[in-house]
């Protein structure tokens, strides 16, 4: 798989976002947003990551299995996402992801910026590695702050027996923005998303772009899904990576990163 290098400054154009549509199958059937939560919500699943350059996601999606379906909303395929990742001053939730914990945790807003809603959500482990992710509506206004929120975000890290959870202070720390397609798998039941233009913004202005590569997320119950096997079978394998804490690990060097070295040498080129 081809290494792709970020771009630092955020200015140079990005390609992805426009190639996909050519790329994706026009032959795909739409899926409506509640057809697909009813039919794929996944709020506990297993999520397996793959990064892929272009050449690589253009042989994925040339043989995609044709009963995917293709969320479809207003006559788009493909949407404006925007995250919030809220830490606390040390970065507890990074550093617990770096260091492996069991009872880790990610907390974020997400906005969906074509349509102007935000969630927000908190994200922890569930048995055998499943991520259980809990969300409830949020005012876009307020997506850079938990506010009115915060009781939730209480309520579910108690649930996750997460130590200390009601008196963890929670401040933004990291903003990434991207565009997201997302395939419905019938014979399994499953998700796959593609993110494409991925960008990464801490407080201090930096601001890291990954050009010409996609996030290829699969979203599964206890099958791997086609898309899974698709990929394996071209000779990718899932990825150590998170928005969040592998952007953050880009942007500040002196930052643990041990789980996502590889990742950072093989598509970030951001360490020695």
């Amino acid at each position: 798989m081809t290494g792709v290098r970020p771009d630092p400054a955020g200015t140079a154009p990005t390609l992805l976002p426009t190639l996909l549509p050519t790329l994706l199958p026009t032959t795909l059937a739409p899926i409506d947003l509640d057809e697909l939560t009813a039919r794929a919500a996944l709020q506990t699943r297993v999520d397996r990551k793959y990064v892929l350059a272009l050449d690589d996601l253009t042989d994925l999606l040339g043989a995609l299995d044709p009963t995917a379906r293709i969320l479809e909303i207003d006559g788009l395929r493909r949407f404006a996402y925007g995250s919030t990742y809220f830490d606390t001053p040390d970065l507890r939730s990074f550093r617990d992801s770096a260091h492996g914990r069991r009872r880790r945790f990610k907390v974020r807003t997400r906005t969906y910026l074509d349509a102007g809603t935000c969630w927000l959500e908190v994200k922890t482990r569930g048995a055998r590695g499943s991520t259980v992710k809990r969300r409830r509506p949020h005012a876009a206004a307020d997506s850079g702050r938990l506010g009115a929120g915060r009781p939730f975000v209480d309520a579910m890290l108690t649930e996750a027996a997460i130590d200390g959870a009601p008196a963890l202070v929670l401040a933004p720390v990291l903003e990434t923005r991207y565009e997201r397609t997302t395939l419905y798998l019938p014979a399994t039941g499953s998700r796959a998303t593609i993110d494409t233009g991925l960008t990464w913004a801490i407080d201090d202005g930096d601001r890291l772009r990954l050009r010409r590569a996609a996030i290829v997320e699969t979203k599964t119950g206890a099958r791997a899904s086609s898309v899974d096997r698709l990929l394996w079978a071209h000779g990718h394998r899932p990825t150590r990576i998170s928005k969040y804490a592998t952007g953050l690990a880009a942007l500040r060097p002196e930052l643990p990163s041990t789980p996502w070295e590889r990742t950072l040498r093989r598509h970030f080129d951001a360490r020695p």
